[in-house]
């Protein structure tokens, strides 16, 4: 057995244990009514009058006066209903003017005194004017004004009288129920006894008939509301709208049942009536929704079937004026359209759409409810039957709430879905990602150590291979002595540390370079008389600063010492650093013998120079020099960004 077929007999398991629950909570209280309640009356004597039009019943009447022959009846009270008569009567005008009342007299057999609090109970009593009750010929209760008003069927009745020393006891229960001409009434047996015995049964039927059914129809039209605004956020799917059309038409049809509006009765009733159309034409719209097919015959002919009962039935233009007499041939033709509806759409359903099937169901359970009210109505059963229509919103609560309900799992679940698929294709983008960031990091890192075994090479070649050759041929040649061979062979290996310090990582810090340096000078300057002024501060990172760049500073900087030591005899050699124009300079000056650095840098016999220059241009940087007789002073300015230009 599947899921879905578990679910099904799972629902019916629940309603059916609801059902049960409910029919043994009613009988166990009409079981109390025999028990404890007094009296059930069930023989009763009536009589109808004629009458030129509705008049307010009087304080006192004694029944004796009433004109006219009493006939015995057994109660419930039901007379037969010809409604074809009705209706003509209704549309004719022939009574427009005319009333009628029927009595019902209770004779007490037995004189029922009780002592406290006696109430009168009935199921149900049926008409469309005032209802005045008289006890022993005095008024005690009275519902409703003059004039054919809708009375509430689903209303019990419930009167309270009380009992004590001196009051007279229960004799004769008179009933006036005004009503239109044609049209009949009916009344359920009553229960005369004590009110706290016949209290429970009144309550129950209260709650189940109308207030409970109140709550239902609320909820359902809440709901309602949610799915208009789920409409409003998502305009192309109509299926909201109608769900919305379908609960507020359900709302307004049972309306008259719980509250009473401030119109004038005529717009009430047209109201209640049409809308009954209103919600059989949303739902064959919802139906054609879900299934797919246009069904253009039925849909006009539907809706010039709602269209013209909304117009015979409009209070201004009259044309039926009498509306009591004529809505339960009106409802016989909405029961009509409804089951033509569920039988041509649900074959249609049936075939194209699961949530269609389930959605026919549900409306043939309303006609079938609403058709139980119809013929309790109208008298063809008892009074005291149960209006099941009251829990037809309850019904379309349920099977759209279901259908409501899939779509929001069924959205959840293809939520989940493609979040599952996302991630799984997430999950291998990410695989593909780290496998191709592996592939780059290798080629990069190969790329690197090619790059930097090429810039090694081109440095050894022009700095430290050259140095060597021309000391191998000036050797070969006997041009220079142990001192000068000695020298070269120095100069050739501060080169090749100045290499190997440029390949530490100095974090962009220019500072932590030139300590690297004065770390290699030192030990050359501790023989000879020159002293090292080290007037190095605090500077800027720079973010271009690479080991190929550093190596470029090292070479210019011990560039600049080597001249000084060579031609300058200067005793006092100093290096400082400062921040300027949009970068940094390394200023390095001396006491020895000055120079025209101009005129070195024309004849070409300058090719240290040249290298400086050459190599601060390479970093976007500049050099300088101002020298006289007091010394020389080399600047060498770089910028503090890549791309900046000194002014």
């Amino acid at each position: 057995m599947n899921v879905r077929s578990q679910r099904l007999i799972g629902g019916i398991l629940l309603f059916f244990s609801f059902a049960v629950l409910l029919a043994g909570a009613i009988l166990s209280v009409d079981k109390g009514h025999g028990e404890t309640a007094g009296l059930h009356l069930t023989q009763a004597e009536w009589l109808q009058q004629q009458v030129s039009g509705y008049t307010a019943p009087l304080p006192t009447l004694d029944s004796r006066t009433l004109p006219g022959t009493w006939h015995g009846t057994a109660l419930p009270f039901r007379p037969a209903i010809a409604l074809l008569r009705q209706a003509q009567s209704g549309t004719s005008g022939a009574f427009e003017n005319a009333a009628r009342i029927t009595w019902l007299k209770v004779e007490i057999g037995q004189p029922f005194m009780r002592a406290g609090t006696l109430a009168l109970y009935g199921a149900r009593l049926k008409t469309d004017g005032t209802v005045a009750v008289y006890i022993n010929g005095r008024l005690v209760h009275r519902a409703q004004q003059n004039g054919p008003l809708y009375n509430s069927t689903r209303t019990p009745l419930w009167l309270t009288l009380e009992q004590g020393p001196g009051q007279e006891p229960v004799r004769e229960i008179l009933i006036r129920l005004e009503h239109t001409p044609q049209s009949q009434v009916a009344l359920s047996s009553l229960w005369l006894g004590p009110a706290d015995a016949l209290r429970a049964g009144y309550q129950v039927r209260q709650w189940l008939q109308q207030e409970w059914p109140a709550v239902l129809s609320a909820a359902f039209m809440a709901v309602g509301v949610f799915a208009l605004f789920v409409w409003f956020r998502r305009p192309h799917d109509m299926a909201y709208l109608l769900f919305f059309n379908l609960s507020a038409s359900a709302f307004m049809r049972g309306l008259h049942f719980y509250v009473a509006l401030p119109i004038e009765n005529d717009w009430f009733a047209w109201l209640t009536v049409n809308s009954l159309f209103w919600l059989v034409l949303s739902v064959h719209f919802f139906l054609r929704q879900l299934h797919g097919q246009p069904l253009t015959w039925l849909t006009r002919a539907m809706v010039a079937i709602t269209s013209l009962v909304a117009l015979l039935t409009l209070p201004l233009l009259a044309l039926l004026p009498n509306m009591p007499t004529v809505t339960p041939l009106i409802y016989l033709v909405a029961a009509i359209m409804s089951l033509v509806a569920c039988v041509v759409s649900g074959v249609c359903a049936w075939r194209h759409s699961g949530e269609g099937r389930m959605v026919v169901c549900g409306v043939f359970g309303c006609t079938a409810l609403g058709m139980t009210d119809w013929l309790l109505q109208n008298n063809v059963i008892s009074p005291e039957g149960w209006y099941f229509g009251a829990y037809m919103p309850a019904l379309c609560f349920i099977v759209f709430g279901t259908l409501m309900y899939r779509r929001y799992v069924a959205a959840i679940a293809e939520v989940e879905r493609v979040n599952a698929s996302l991630a799984e294709r997430l999950k291998a983008r990410e695989a593909e990602l780290e496998a191709s960031h592996h592939k780059l990091r290798d080629i990069e890192m190969r790329q690197t150590i090619s790059d930097e075994r090429q810039r090694l090479m081109q440095d050894m070649h022009d700095g430290l291979g050259s140095s060597l050759i021309s000391a191998i041929r000036s050797v070969e040649r006997g041009d220079l002595g142990d001192a000068r061979v000695s020298q070269i062979l120095k100069d050739c290996l501060d080169d090749l540390k100045l290499t190997i310090d440029s390949m530490e990582p100095v974090d962009a810090d220019l500072l932590l370079l030139l300590a690297t340096l004065r770390f290699r000078l030192e030990p050359r300057l501790e023989g000879t008389d020159v002293n090292l002024n080290w007037e190095v501060r605090e500077m800027p990172t720079l973010s271009w600063l690479n080991p190929s760049s550093a190596l470029h500073i090292l070479r210019i900087v011990q560039e600049s010492i080597a001249n000084i030591l060579r031609h300058t005899h200067a005793t006092e050699i100093h290096v400082s650093t400062a921040v300027h124009d949009n970068g940094v300079c390394i200023r390095i000056g001396d006491n020895g013998q000055g120079f025209d650095p101009e005129a070195m840098l024309a004849q070409g016999a300058g090719r240290g120079l040249q290298n400086q220059r050459r190599r601060a241009a390479a970093l976007g940087g500049k050099v300088r020099w101002e020298s006289g007789p007091q010394g020389t002073v080399f600047t060498l300015w770089l910028p503090q960004e890549a791309g900046i230009q000194v002014a």
